[in-house]
């Protein structure tokens, strides 16, 4: 069930041989990326995907969230097939039901933490964007911060305002790609505990891509990709 009491009859996702080559730049033939890749994700799971770099995973990532079109399969976001509907169709699908956390930031340089917050708010019509964007900083311990550029936030405060950005929407899944990939260990593990408290609090699906075997750990189900293949899952035993 969502948070507005809608029970899910499908999974949050599913995904079905999923699979992506691209031509090989100095030959004949193409280079295959990802191949034969299904899976399910059922809703408030928090899954992890791992593998070495070049494995595929972040490709993966991408073609979940619609940013990239694979060679063939399909991904399912609860029920509705996102390749079937072209690229506006699947913006705006993303728009309602996803946010996004990156490795790197992607805050735009030119607003400040609270209006890169309110921007997926006003995308979306939605009224009071900028209470709910401050809300959401303050939420992250950010509320002293609201009109401070990128250039003048440290890393880790700069994830926070992307953590806060992903969630004022309240998607209900969550897509992150290595978000602690350029952050400190000491700022990295600050950002993992808030973003699954922040999960578990909201009720989101959470999607991570991940090459840290002890972050993946803690999310209820790890994939491990490898040379494109989905090679195992394994259940974490509480």
């Amino acid at each position: 069930m969502d948070r507005s009491g809608i029970e899910f009859s499908v999974p949050v996702m599913e995904v079905t041989g999923l699979s992506k080559s691209v031509p090989l730049t100095d030959g004949p033939g193409t280079l295959k990326i990802l191949q034969d890749v299904s899976f399910s994700v059922s809703a408030g799971e928090s899954v992890a995907i791992v593998g070495a770099s070049g494995s595929g995973k972040s490709t993966l990532l991408g073609l979940l969230a619609g940013l990239d079109v694979p060679s063939s399969g399909s991904v399912r976001i609860q029920g509705t097939e996102l390749f079937a509907l072209d690229e506006d169709s699947r913006a705006a699908l993303r728009g309602e039901s996803v946010g996004f956390v990156f490795q790197s930031f992607q805050l735009l340089p030119a607003l400040t933490a609270l209006e890169n917050v309110m921007l997926p708010l006003e995308l979306a019509g939605v009224d009071k964007a900028a209470g709910i964007a401050r809300q959401w900083l303050e939420r992250v311990g950010l509320g002293d911060r609201l009109r401070h550029y990128p250039k003048h936030l440290s890393g880790g405060e700069q994830q926070r305002v992307a953590l806060a950005r992903a969630f004022a929407p309240s998607p209900r899944l969550l897509l992150a790609d290595e978000p602690t990939g350029n952050l400190d260990a000491a700022t990295g593990e600050a950002i993992i505990e808030l973003i699954f408290v922040l999960n578990r609090e909201s009720g989101t699906t959470l999607i991570l891509v991940t090459h840290d075997e002890s972050l993946a750990a803690r999310c209820d189900r790890v994939l491990h990709m490898q040379a494109g293949r989905l090679d195992e899952q394994r259940v974490r035993v509480s």
